[in-house]
């Protein structure tokens, strides 16, 4: 039995636009610094924190698993972005469990995608005003650096929330 896999957008539907190729592959960036950052925190960098400061946010031990954990879940579920516009998002790669090789509903993933671009946009709108709230346990410059790290994922939201209105559309289109 040969299995292929799909490298190529259904024809039955219009390609995706290519500004929302380009806002899907910034989306699966935007978790990269702040991620980054983490994983700096988890190797017991202090990564502009005070020394009292990393201590007392608990990134050792059971700390350092959470905060990687945290990138690696945003920065995947940020790559889901990508399936709005690539082939693997409209049929299942066939390696995952009980779904692989099947069609995703485009009503579920239309819906899922626009709450999650709800709820990102809610939760991380806050990091555009991080210079507002100095964190106690940073040093100035090391405010000033995560701020800068942090602040593309105020972008996640509004991204994900494009390119799922360009996914919607396209399957609108071809009565998908």
């Amino acid at each position: 039995m040969v299995h292929m896999t799909v490298t190529q957008l259904d024809p039955s539907l219009p390609p995706p636009p290519r500004w929302a190729v380009r806002a899907a592959h910034a989306a699966a960036l935007v978790t990269l610094p702040s991620g980054i950052w983490r994983l700096l925190l988890a190797a017991g960098s202090t990564a502009g924190y005070t020394e009292a400061g990393y201590q007392a946010m608990g990134f050792a031990g059971w700390g350092a698993v959470y905060v990687v954990g945290l990138s690696t879940a945003g920065e995947l579920l940020a790559l889901l972005t990508l399936g709005l516009v690539r082939p693997w998002g409209e049929v299942l790669p066939r390696w995952i469990p009980l779904v692989g090789g099947r069609r995703p509903n485009p009503r579920a993933v239309t819906v899922a995608a626009g709450l999650g671009a709800g709820v990102l946009t809610l939760v991380l709108t806050q990091f555009a005003f991080w210079w507002a709230f100095p964190h106690p346990n940073m040093t100035p410059f090391g405010n000033t650096v995560a701020g800068f790290l942090y602040l593309p994922l105020v972008a996640w939201g509004p991204l994900l929330a494009a390119v799922t209105i360009a996914h919607h559309r396209r399957r609108r289109v071809a009565g998908a």
